[in-house]
């Protein structure tokens, strides 16, 4: 089993990525209308839609959809509270990205943009027929408000923009964004993320940084229809959408209505699926896949199945047990190598989880930016100059998860685990793990989110009572578990990054100094080191894809070297389930572009 990655978090991985850039130079004036990191943009500005997609995809028809635990906010602007699922089809972006390139960008709200050639600033044209559902046009005062406000209130965002000090209105719907550095050549794509939001709606008395149920106004193709806290919300296609004809939507956004139905426990939302509730499911059980599809629906084929690794071809995924550093004793790397030590990963994958795994050995697993043997090349030369600032193993030994998987694999693995806690200044009395100074028992607490997950859980923390340690698992909802991680309110927590393959700014607020602290960042373990700073600077700004290459994997070496997370693993399949009243017209190379290219069958 696994987390699935959030479409938050598969935005970021999308869209936030580095060097080398390129820009379609098509228009007077400078203006372009695409960009890409990697490569050059595949659709010309004349294209009439993307190639993975029907254009002649009928409308209408109910896509009805799951999301578990529950939410208390429609506004996405604070990092507090839990978001409504499905808020990406009620807002938009300045560019938007296609799934079958790795990192392009097609104009969305902006028709178009222009860079200089430092790179010291982005111009951004809104287009002229932009309009929010209330029939309000979309502003370049729309997107200085937004950009502010996100920067301000939102912690993803303010770690994202950290290098774009200013928005201001240049023109007759034209935003220019100014940069505190220049060569940085993800800012300006960076910048065309941005979440647009309708600086009028706050303005009639509403508080920005808020959370609230009122029914909020985007310029998306979808409105919000009906809102059941705690049990679903509901979006409806506009008739009056501005951009249905754009061709970055043409043959998207085919549903006449979208639904998600919340589920606190993910065994009742399958259940649910089985009997027809709502038509997509992701599995994220390896064992249920193999043995718990052998209902009717699927053997009549009203239930279609596919594993594919469309979406995860570039994504590098690091699923993670995450102890929180900020705390003692996990601030201590012999106690955090010890709890690795204590994972046996092979025994968890045979009994649990019917072997379908691999080991999660690097935070770019499954891609060409995980790092691997001993440094070499560009690589050795990035770690040379920062070599007074990073472990010196990084040097001389390379990066491998202990082996278990056997009952002498496991003992000698359970040998070396107290042995560090041993020099960390632990003893065993008795039964107890304790302080040898303070006689204080070793003892924390798991925060899940997921009931399912538990299974892998549990044969952990059984390894951890054997040296002694008394872990206890504790499962709350949704809610409760998103506020306790922005606060960072926890000992340890199950979680994942999405990481694109073109790595860049978005580094900072997954481990850079600034984040350690801010709540509501990504640095779920709390790092602040200076070598891992000066490693994201190096990522940010390579001049080229060798380059960009060589510094991922010496953070990647770094960051692992340093212990501060116990991996998991995850599957470079993606399974999914649907029932035969949607479909799709094929899966574009890095995707599944659900639920936008996908279509009702009750509307052909």
């Amino acid at each position: 089993m696994w987390k699935t990655i959030s479409v938050a978090a598969w935005v970021i991985a999308g869209a936030f990525g580095l060097a080398p850039a390129a820009f379609a130079q098509d228009g007077e004036g400078g203006w372009q209308h695409a960009s890409a990191l990697t490569g050059t943009p595949r659709y010309p500005s004349d294209f009439s839609h993307f190639d993975y997609v029907n254009p002649d995809a009928p409308k209408g028809g109910e896509l009805k959809y799951y999301a578990t635990g529950t939410f208390d906010s429609l506004n996405p602007i604070p990092y507090g509270g839990s978001k409504a699922a499905g808020l990406g089809l009620v807002f938009e972006t300045l560019m938007t990205p296609a799934e079958d390139e790795i990192d392009a960008q097609y104009g969305l709200l902006a028709e178009g943009f222009r860079v200089p050639e430092d790179i010291s600033f982005v111009t951004y044209r809104l287009h002229p027929e932009a309009r929010f559902s209330d029939g309000a046009p979309v502003t370049a005062e729309d997107v200085v408000f937004s950009f502010e406000r996100l920067k301000e209130l939102n912690a993803m965002y303010a770690n994202y923009y950290r290098h774009v000090v200013s928005a201001e209105v240049t023109g007759e719907r034209e935003v220019t964004f100014s940069f505190d550095e220049t060569g940085n050549r993800e800012l300006p794509q960076i910048v065309g993320q941005l979440l647009v939001l309708p600086k009028h709606w706050f303005a009639d008395g509403r508080e920005v940084s808020a959370s609230t149920l009122e029914k909020i106004v985007g310029s998306g193709p979808y409105e919000i229809a009906e809102v059941n806290p705690g049990s679903s919300i509901t979006y409806r296609l506009r008739d009056d959408y501005w951009g249905k004809d754009l061709p970055v939507n043409v043959g998207r956004n085919n549903f006449g209505a979208v639904k998600y139905l919340y589920f606190a426990d993910l065994d009742v939302a399958f259940e649910a699926f089985r009997a027809g509730t709502f038509d997509f499911w992701v599995e994220t059980r390896a064992k249920r896949w193999a043995t718990g599809y052998n209902f009717p629906a699927v053997k009549d084929g009203e239930v279609k199945r596919e594993a594919v690794p469309n979406p995860l071809r570039k994504t590098g995924i690091m699923q993670a047990l995450v102890p929180n550093n900020r705390r003692a004793p996990f601030d201590d790397k012999r106690v955090r190598e010890a709890l690795i030590y204590a994972f046996d990963f092979e025994t968890i994958n045979k009994n649990q989880l019917s072997d379908a795994y691999s080991r999660d050995n690097s935070f770019w697993f499954g891609t060409d930016l995980a790092s691997s043997g001993l440094p070499k090349g560009e690589e050795l030369q990035i770690l040379e100059s920062v070599r007074d600032l990073v472990p010196p193993e990084v040097f001389n030994t390379a990066n491998k998860l202990p082996v278990g998987g056997t009952e002498d694999q496991s003992r000698a693995n359970l040998q070396k685990a107290f042995q560090l806690l041993k020099e960390a200044g632990f003893e065993r009395r008795g039964s107890q793990m304790v302080n040898a100074q303070t006689g204080e028992p070793f003892s924390f607490e798991i925060l899940l989110d997921n009931p399912s997950l538990q299974v892998v859980v549990l044969p952990y923390v059984e390894n951890l009572r054997k040296l002694g340690i008394d872990a206890a698992i504790r499962v709350v909802d949704t809610s409760q578990y998103q506020n306790r991680v922005n606060d960072f309110d926890y000992d340890m927590i199950w979680e994942l990054w999405a990481q694109t393959l073109s790595p860049g700014n978005e580094q900072f607020n997954y481990w850079g100094s600034l984040s350690a602290d801010q709540p509501g960042s990504e640095n779920y373990a709390g790092i602040s080191d200076p070598g891992i700073d000066a490693l994201i600077e190096k990522v940010v700004f390579a001049d080229d894809r060798d380059t960009l290459v060589a510094a991922t994997k010496a953070l990647d070496r770094v960051l692992l070297a340093h212990d501060f997370i116990v991996p998991l693993y995850y599957s470079m399949d993606y399974r999914i389930a649907y029932w035969d009243t949607i479909t799709h017209p094929g899966f574009p190379e890095y995707g599944l572009d659900f639920p936008a290219a996908w279509w009702s069958t009750e509307a052909e």
